[in-house]
C-alpha cells in the first residue's frame, strides 16, 4: 500500500488527483490521509469526489471514506478496463480535472473508452476545456498519446451545466520522452474569444482587442465561439505552438470586468512567456509530468516557472514509481527519466 499525505506541499486537489492516476493505472492500493488539511473547508468536496468516483469507476476499485468533508480514503483498484464511461460532478465544478485523473490510466487499458463528463468547463483554478484541446492534448500526443475532446455544451460558472466527451485510444507501445529544452521557432500564435449566445457578440473582438494590444504585431490568430449554456461566461485564451513546446494563457470574464481587460490579462501572460526561453507554461510543466514519468526515455523541458503544483506532483509520484525527476531552480528547466512503463 502507498500512504500519502494530502498535506504535502500544495496540498490540494491536485495531491488526490495525481495519487488516483497512479494507483488507478499501476493498480497499487493507496491510502490518502489529511486530505486537503490546511484549506479552509478541509477533506473532499463535490469535485474530488468525482474524480474519486470516476477512478473507481474506470477499475472497479474498492473505496472507503468516499464521503464530502472525509480527510481519509482507502482507493483498492482492479484493473482498469476499455468503454463508455458516464460521470456527473453535479457541480460547476471542472470537468477537465475529472478528465486529467482518468486520462493516463485509460492510455493504458486494453481497448479504447469513451468518456462523458458533466459539470463546469469554463470555471477558476482549472484548465479550460480549450487548454485541453488546443494545448495539453497536442503536447502529450507528441509523445504517442491519442485523444481528442469535444465540447458537446459549454458550462460557465455558477451553474456549469455543461459536458465534455473524450475518446481515448490506447498506447501501441510505450510513451516517448520529448526533447524540449529549446522550443525553436514558433507555429502558430492564436486567440480564441468564446462569449456565452445571450451575451453581446462585440464582447467576441473586444476581448481579442485587448489581447492584441498586450500582444502588438505578433501575428496573432483569432478563433471565436458563440455558444449557448446554462450559464452566461466569457473566456479568452491564447495559445503558442513552437516546435518544440506549447503553452496557454487564460483569463474569464466576470461581471463587471471590462472585455478589453479580459484579453489583456491573457495577453499580458502570453507576452511575458514569449520573452522568455521557456518551452510550456507553468500548467503544463505540472501537467506533464505523469507522462514523462512514464515515458520510456529522459524527457526535458523548461517552464516560465517552478510552481509548488509542480514540485508536489514531483513528490507524489516519486511515491509510486522511481522515475528520476530533476527540478533545477535556477534555470526552470525538468529533467525526467522515465520508466518505459509498456502498453497493454
Amino acid at each position: 500500500m502507498v500512504t500519502i499525505d494530502g498535506s504535502h506541499g500544495e496540498g490540494g486537489g491536485q495531491v488526490l488527483r495525481t495519487s488516483l492516476t497512479m494507483s488507478a493505472l499501476l493498480g497499487r492500493e493507496l491510502r490518502l490521509e489529511h486530505i486537503r488539511a490546511g484549506r479552509s473547508r478541509p477533506g473532499l468536496a463535490a469535485q474530488h469526489l468525482a474524480s474519486v468516483h470516476a477512478a473507481a469507476q474506470i477499475c472497479g476499485a474498492e473505496v472507503r471514506g468516499a464521503t464530502m468533508g472525509s480527510q481519509e480514503l482507502t482507493f483498492t483498484p482492479g484493473e482498469v478496463r476499455a468503454g463508455r464511461f458516464h460521470f456527473e460532478i453535479g457541480t460547476a465544478g471542472a470537468t477537465t480535472l475529472v478528465l486529467q485523473t482518468v486520462l493516463a490510466p485509460l492510455l493504458f487499458a486494453r481497448g479504447s473508452a469513451l468518456v462523458q463528463i458533466h459539470g463546469g468547463t469554463n470555471v477558476r483554478w482549472s484548465p479550460p476545456q480549450e487548454y485541453i484541446t488546443n494545448v495539453f492534448l497536442p503536447a502529450i500526443a507528441r509523445m504517442g498519446a491519442e485523444a481528442s475532446l469535444d465540447c458537446m455544451v459549454p458550462g460557465f460558472y455558477p451553474r456549469g451545466g455543461g459536458c465534455i466527451e473524450a475518446r481515448i485510444t490506447p498506447l501501441e507501445r510505450a510513451l516517448r520522452p520529448m526533447a524540449w529544452a529549446e522550443r525553436g521557432e514558433m507555429r502558430s500564435l492564436t486567440a480564441h474569444s468564446v462569449v456565452e449566445a445571450r451575451l453581446p457578440g462585440h464582447i467576441i473582438r473586444r476581448q481579442i482587442e485587448g489581447a492584441r494590444r498586450e500582444l502588438g504585431s505578433t501575428g496573432l490568430r483569432a478563433h471565436t465561439a458563440h455558444p449557448r449554456s446554462k450559464s452566461s461566461g466569457t473566456m479568452l485564451m491564447i495559445t503558442a505552438e513552437f516546435e518544440h513546446g506549447m503553452a496557454g494563457f487564460t483569463s474569464l470574464g466576470e461581471r463587471g470586468k471590462p472585455a478589453e481587460l479580459v484579453g489583456a490579462e491573457a495577453g499580458r501572460e502570453a507576452a511575458a512567456f514569449l520573452q522568455s526561453d521557456a518551452s510550456v507554461d507553468r500548467h503544463l510543466a505540472d501537467q506533464l509530468l505523469i507522462y514523462a514519468a512514464l515515458a520510456a526515455g529522459e524527457t526535458r523541458y523548461v517552464t516560465e516557472e517552478i510552481t509548488d503544483h509542480l514540485r508536489t506532483n514531483a513528490w507524489v509520484i516519486r511515491q509510486f514509481i522511481d522515475a528520476e525527476i530533476e527540478i533545477d531552480e535556477t534555470t526552470r528547466e525538468v529533467a525526467v527519466r522515465g520508466v518505459g512503463l509498456p502498453a497493454r
